[in-house]
């Protein structure tokens, strides 16, 4: 009778504990937009999710693997029984062939991950030359001003091509000036002056050194086209998205590693109108070792977030905050707190605040 007794308690425990989980489950978690023509622009499929636990269900966050790849989410809680949805749109402009896209989901349920997966394939539209070289910068016709290197490891290097073509009378003399040291552009493979005969075509080179990048998260950069020796206004937009790499941590190391410990609303307090202000708030560590804040990246141009570099074991950092002179209401702005934490090193964070 005694281990009946015990072998009950442990399922009662148990069922009590997952009944305070919330429980994700989606109607399809892969969608095939088969075959799709690029001239037709943007497609867009809907992943149906319900709520089968007995909490509210949060998502905290959607992130697709390509800055091709939009997602839309129920950012409001989900009650038990209730549905929401995940908006994904594809973008196939200037992307022919197969592709496959990975969606992932992060909430409150267990597992707090679940992936989503879109694929398909796009058509070419009919190119006229045009078409090919749409964008136009000093005489040169390039096919893209934009390069997005999408998520980036911080110990990786990535690299990029732009095709682009002399189509006017003049021989040019193309070089490549980047604002930041960890990107690097030029215009021939090999040198870093090239010159392009009227009628030639070749491609801008483009490369991510995510190891000299002082930045983690959403990071961007310009390149300038120098054309015969004239610097252009038009520049050639870089994006990344840097992501620290904690593949090379053994069990060990995960077992001691740091864990940010911060609410996802938070409410700074009631300040006065018109005057600059400070403000702070904290992040805990409750792991074993040091907490590094690496970035906080903040939506509102009326805050300045300074962020504490380390917190120790069991202790809190405040994040200081100065803001600037503001009319009275009540505001809240969204903010992005990146660590060193490997199983959660993004968290979105709501500030809250009153002017009075």
């Amino acid at each position: 009778m005694k281990k009946v007794f015990s072998l009950a308690t442990l399922l009662t425990v148990a069922v009590a504990i997952w009944a305070q989980t919330p429980v994700i489950t989606f109607e399809k978690t892969t969608h095939d937009f088969g075959k799709i023509n690029e001239i037709d622009g943007r497609v867009t499929t809907v992943f149906s999710f319900k709520n089968e636990g007995m909490v509210p269900l949060i998502l905290s966050e959607v992130r697709a693997s390509c800055g091709c790849t939009t997602p839309k989410w129920t950012r409001e809680p989900v009650e038990p029984g209730q549905t929401g949805a995940i908006t994904v749109t594809y973008n196939p402009n200037g992307r022919p062939g197969r592709f496959q896209k990975t969606i992932t989901v992060t909430s409150n349920a267990d597992p707090s991950v679940s992936k989503l997966y879109i694929k398909g394939e796009v058509i070419p539209k009919s190119a006229t030359p045009v078409d090919r070289y749409s964008v136009k910068i000093g005489g040169l016709g390039l096919k893209a001003n934009k390069v997005d290197f999408g998520q980036i490891l911080n110990t990786a290097t990535a690299n990029r091509t732009i095709e682009y073509a002399n189509q006017g009378k003049d021989t040019l003399v193309l070089e490549c000036l980047s604002d930041n040291a960890f990107v690097y552009a030029s215009g021939h493979a090999s040198q870093k002056v090239a010159t392009i005969l009227p009628g030639t075509k070749g491609e801008l080179q483009v490369a991510f050194f995510a190891d000299q990048c002082p930045l983690y998260g959403s990071v961007k950069s310009e390149i300038t086209l120098v054309i015969n020796g004239q610097k252009m206004e038009q520049k050639i937009q870089v994006t990344a998205d840097v992501q620290e790499d904690f593949s090379a941590l053994s069990p060990e190391q995960m077992a001691a590693a740091p864990i940010v410990d911060v609410n996802s609303e938070l409410n700074l307090g009631t300040f006065v109108a018109g005057k600059r202000q400070k403000a702070s708030f904290n992040i805990a560590n409750a792991g074993q070792n040091a907490l590094m804040v690496r970035r906080i990246i903040n939506e509102n141009d009326k805050l300045n977030i300074l962020a504490s570099k380390a917190v120790k074991s069991g202790k809190k950092g405040a994040q200081k905050i100065d803001m600037k002179p503001m009319e009275k209401g009540n505001y809240s702005s969204g903010i992005t707190i990146i660590t060193n934490d490997p199983k959660n090193p993004v968290r979105k964070v709501t500030l809250h605040w009153t002017i009075e």
